[in-house]
């Protein structure tokens, strides 16, 4: 008697896709972590002081990893040298904490979404001074 044939016919729905492999994102958020964390504790070089590393994103082939980060716009060079220049160091940092086969390529972006998200508060606060000003201006009209 022979053993039951396993089916191994796999059901997908075009519509949805692959599901997103989790890995990339995992290693992502722990890069993130160290990379702060070193910032912080180990980074001399004083043109990285007052850096936020905001988010990174990993390749699905987690040979690049994109690190945005946020700091005063007048220090954007100065920030950029000071990542160029450290890139090395990070990287071997990373290398020997991460324990990983590969170690992701960084590259260091400035993260504009702090500047959109001032030009958004500032479009919205003039909206609603504006709706405050017109509403003062009907109570006050005795026409209306």
């Amino acid at each position: 008697m022979s053993a039951p044939r396993k089916n191994k016919t796999k059901y997908a729905v075009p519509e949805l896709g692959r599901s997103p492999n989790r890995r990339p994102l995992r290693l992502a958020e722990a890069i993130r972590g160290e990379l702060a964390m070193l910032l912080l504790q180990s980074v001399k070089d004083q043109r990285l002081v007052e850096v936020v590393i905001t988010r990174v994103e990993v390749t699905p082939d987690m040979r690049s990893a994109f690190v945005y980060f946020s700091c005063r716009e007048e220090e954007l060079k100065t920030v950029t040298a000071g990542f160029s220049s450290s890139r090395g160091f990070m990287r071997s940092h990373l290398a020997k904490v991460l324990e990983l086969r590969y170690t992701p390529e960084l590259q260091f972006k400035y993260d504009l979404s702090a500047v959109r998200q001032a030009e958004m508060d500032r479009i919205l606060r003039e909206i609603a001074n504006e709706r405050h000003l017109s509403e003062r201006d009907s109570q006050d009209d005795p026409e209306s």
